[in-house]
């Protein structure tokens, strides 16, 4: 079986595919310091518990945005598994696509990942829209190669820094509200982080395609894609399995 690790900026992903699907999934909270004995014992439990042993596991695959995470996720992998891992973005890792940028090592494993997750399930030139620790919009070709995109804050992310940064306003819940016109603080609040980022996502979007009149298909990914499904008028399926499906199918490309 395959071990699947995306470590993002606020959590990372561990997953179990058996060969036909993905069997279980476990989040943790990043955490550049959590050691490789840290993360074993946490797994161990958690694979005890769901009746599997580290010696069903033949494989494993690694994303991660977090470069001092790295490191001891590796060792996990070597030390308590046994496996040497396959790291998204190491020279020899073949993801199938290019970076056409003019310098490619900027780009991020996890849009990485996304591309080949998107290019493999969905046809046409592509906008992935993955809202995380940072909302970013990627452009996929038809062909599956990455072209480019627009990074901007994530909804979270802002949320803490409003209440961060004004001393009367207090940390809410994203919620979709009912109306745009809030009556109190945290409705005002909860209007401007919900249709804000939609009216971001949209309008972003709107200028893309308006910049580049190929015929986009927009897929919604990520922790807090799934809130604006029925909002947003331009993203046109989401697919909160994108990321995960893509490190498979860099793993199943380089291990044939």
């Amino acid at each position: 079986m395959l071990l699947a690790i995306d470590s993002g900026n606020t959590n990372t992903l561990f997953a179990i595919h058996d060969g036909k699907s993905w069997v279980v999934e476990w989040r943790i909270e990043t955490n550049e310091a959590r050691t490789a004995d840290e993360y074993a014992v946490w797994l161990y439990q958690l694979m005890m518990m769901q009746g599997f042993k580290f010696s069903d596991l033949s494989a494993c695959v690694i994303s991660t945005v977090v470069p001092q995470s790295l490191f001891h996720m590796r060792n996990l992998s070597k030390r308590h598994l046994n496996i040497v891992p396959l790291v998204v973005g190491e020279p020899d890792v073949d993801i199938g696509a290019k970076v056409t940028l003019a310098n490619p090592n900027e780009v991020g494993a996890d849009r990485l990942v996304n591309a080949v997750g998107a290019h493999k399930a969905y046809n046409g030139p592509l906008i992935i829209v993955d809202s995380g620790t940072a909302t970013t919009f990627d452009v996929i070709c038809e062909n599956g190669d990455f072209e480019g995109g627009v990074i901007s804050p994530g909804i979270n992310l802002s949320l803490r820094a409003l209440h961060e940064a004004a001393a009367k306003l207090p940390r809410i819940a994203i919620k979709k509200p009912d109306k745009v016109i809030g009556r109190g603080t945290i409705e005002a609040m909860q209007s401007g982080i919900f249709w804000g980022y939609i009216g971001l996502i949209d309008g972003l979007i709107t200028r893309m395609r308006a910049e580049d009149d190929r015929n986009f298909t927009v897929i919604g990914t990520g922790g807090v894609a799934s809130l604006f499904e029925g909002a947003s008028e331009c993203i046109d399926v989401y697919d909160s399995a994108l990321t995960i499906n893509g490190l498979y199918e860099i793993w199943r490309r380089n291990s044939s």
